[in-house]
């Protein structure tokens, strides 16, 4: 298990045990959703992980190493305020990457899904400041941000997404171009989309202490 040297272990206990009963409280107060966003790349290069092969016929994956093309995802795992059902929202950007103006208009199509207050959660990214994140917060009053503690990211369940895109169905995957590496994952994110049990497992997968009561089966 990796950790980053910069990693401030009191800081996550101090969020943990204050400041996370904090936003669920306010939650529940404010009948509000909770909603945790995250970012990622998938590569050309593809993930190599043991396969079914006969042993002495190693499989050759081939692919694109002369180009740094990559397809950017950004997603949000939500959990509504009456029912506490979890979803999955995700937008791709093919050759191109996430920057603050992308993750605005990204919360701006999610806020016209989720009706309400909400409390939008994610790490302390340059794409999560700036220009755009304020005058996403002016134009919606009924938004709040939070931020995570510095290099948690087992705190955020959408890591247990990338976790089972990248790791899961993508590994040993070598898709011929980015635009192919997008159609695949888009595909396995909108098979995830409509699998609540799966949704579910991301939550307990993490180690954000969330209440057992609190997602729905």
């Amino acid at each position: 298990k990796r950790q980053a040297r910069e990693r401030d272990q009191d800081e996550i206990d101090r969020w943990i045990e204050e400041d996370w009963p904090r936003i669920q409280e306010a939650a529940r107060e404010d009948d509000a959703h909770i909603v945790l966003i995250d970012e990622t790349g998938v590569l050309m290069s593809p993930l190599v992980r043991r396969s079914l092969a006969p042993r002495g016929e190693t499989p050759i994956l081939k692919h694109k190493g002369a180009r740094r093309e990559k397809v950017s995802i950004i997603a949000a795992l939500s959990l509504s305020p009456r029912r506490h059902r979890p979803g999955l929202y995700f937008q791709t950007h093919p050759k191109d990457f996430v920057n603050n103006v992308k993750a605005a208009a990204f919360v701006r199509q999610l806020l016209r899904h989720l009706r309400g207050k909400v409390i939008l959660i994610w790490d302390r990214g340059p794409m999560h400041r700036g220009d755009p994140i304020r005058a996403l917060l002016r134009d919606y009053p009924r938004l709040t941000i939070e931020e995570l503690p510095a290099y948690a990211p087992e705190l955020n369940p959408v890591e247990q997404v990338w976790n089972h895109i990248k790791y899961g169905v993508l590994c040993n995957f070598a898709p011929r171009n980015a635009v192919h590496a997008d159609e695949v994952a888009r595909e396995h994110l909108t098979i995830a989309c409509g699998d609540r049990q799966r949704l579910r497992s991301f939550f307990n997968a993490s180690e954000l202490p969330f209440p057992e009561r609190v997602i729905s089966t």
